[in-house]
């Protein structure tokens, strides 16, 4: 069938046409395209809603508005000193005795960046509709870990204290029990990472407290007669030997000692060794005259009688001859502690090596 000649020039109308409706699109498109490229462009160091740096939001501002925000709110907070308290006592560290350093540059950087993720029509969209990022950037800082070192020695020194074990403090009276004291001690490890956390941290306190441990005496008040089974006070103001079983009072002996410038020595003592039927070890004093480093086997000329025990070097707790029982109740010998015979057997069979020997 032949076409018309009105249908021709319909046809050829809407051909015509075509190429104007394609170009419009194509117009349209290059516009579409072009805004949103130049809308993206315009938004580059605009940091996106959501976006937060160190906990400080940023979202909304520009790269420069960033950096004096977090300045303000973030910088100023981490450039107050870090306090570290225990007790009453308290200690400070400053920013520029830490060396502390914030990288804003880095941290904006990263913001920026985080708002630039995904493609073109992503973010054109995010910001046309009201989209946002979820980003939090940490905080980028440095500081001597040597200033956080010697505060935490500092510390360490100020607050340890060792704890103090029972202990028994003879007197004229008796044997007295001291209590023992609870001692205290820093958690090293513990405490320098509170003083890390409080130096970068942006939402944590600036206050420390510091970390310690109560540590019990090795020897509490309870075990003082335990480890105490025998105890010998020796009074050279009223010439008498005390024995404690225990730390309680078993048996008093009259003795003899030290005559004027050979007293017995004062002070605690322990005894050092025992000996039975002992001879009699001169000792290189001028008292001593010819017999002066000798040694006097046991026998009518030995003057240790039974049994010896020796605290102090040469000096000791000895028995003596009957014939000399006057001299029980004075300041005769030349340093030792004289007893009767039956009285230092008695003594010997309680008291061991190491048994502590008080001498008031």
């Amino acid at each position: 069938m032949a076409v018309s000649s009105v249908g021709r020039r319909r046809m050829a109308g809407r051909t015509a046409v075509l190429p104007i409706v394609v170009a419009g699109v194509v117009i349209v498109l290059a516009l579409l395209a072009a805004g949103v490229y130049l809308y993206d462009h315009s938004r580059r160091d605009l940091i996106a809603s959501g976006v937060s740096i160190g906990g400080v939001p940023v979202g909304g501002l520009r790269e420069a508005a960033a950096r004096t925000k977090v300045e303000h709110d973030l910088v100023s907070r981490l450039s107050q000193h870090v306090t570290v308290r225990s007790g009453s006592q308290v200690w400070t560290l400053g920013a520029r005795q830490a060396h502390l350093s914030v990288d804003v540059a880095n941290m904006v950087s990263q913001a920026v960046s985080a708002s630039r993720e995904g493609s073109i029509l992503t973010r054109t969209a995010r910001g046309l509709f009201g989209g946002s990022v979820k980003k939090d950037v940490p905080v980028v800082v440095s500081y001597s870990h040597q200033a956080v070192r010697d505060l935490t020695a500092k510390i360490r020194g100020s607050v340890n204290r060792s704890p103090q074990d029972a202990s028994v403090q003879p007197t004229a009276s008796g044997l007295d029990t001291v209590p023992g004291k609870m001692g205290l001690t820093v958690n090293s490890a513990a405490l320098g990472a509170r003083i890390d956390r409080a130096l970068v941290g942006a939402t944590a306190s600036r206050t420390v407290i510091v970390p310690t441990k109560r540590v019990a005496p090795k020897v509490t008040t309870a075990q003082l007669a335990a480890k105490y089974p025998a105890y010998i006070v020796v009074d050279r103001n009223t010439f008498s030997l005390r024995f404690y079983d225990h730390l309680k009072l078993a048996k008093t002996y009259e003795i003899a000692v030290g005559m004027e410038g050979l007293e017995t020595p004062a002070g605690l003592h322990r005894i050092e060794w025992e000996q039975v039927n002992p001879p009699w070890y001169v000792p290189k004093k001028a008292w001593a005259g010819s017999l002066a480093g000798t040694v006097v086997p046991p026998g009518p000329a030995d003057p240790l009688k039974a049994r010896f025990m020796s605290f102090d070097g040469g000096a000791g707790i000895h028995g003596i001859d009957p014939s000399e029982y006057s001299s029980i109740g004075h300041d005769a010998s030349h340093g030792c502690v004289r007893m009767r015979i039956p009285d230092v057997i008695d003594l010997y069979s309680h008291s061991p090596v190491g048994t502590p020997v008080y001498i008031i």
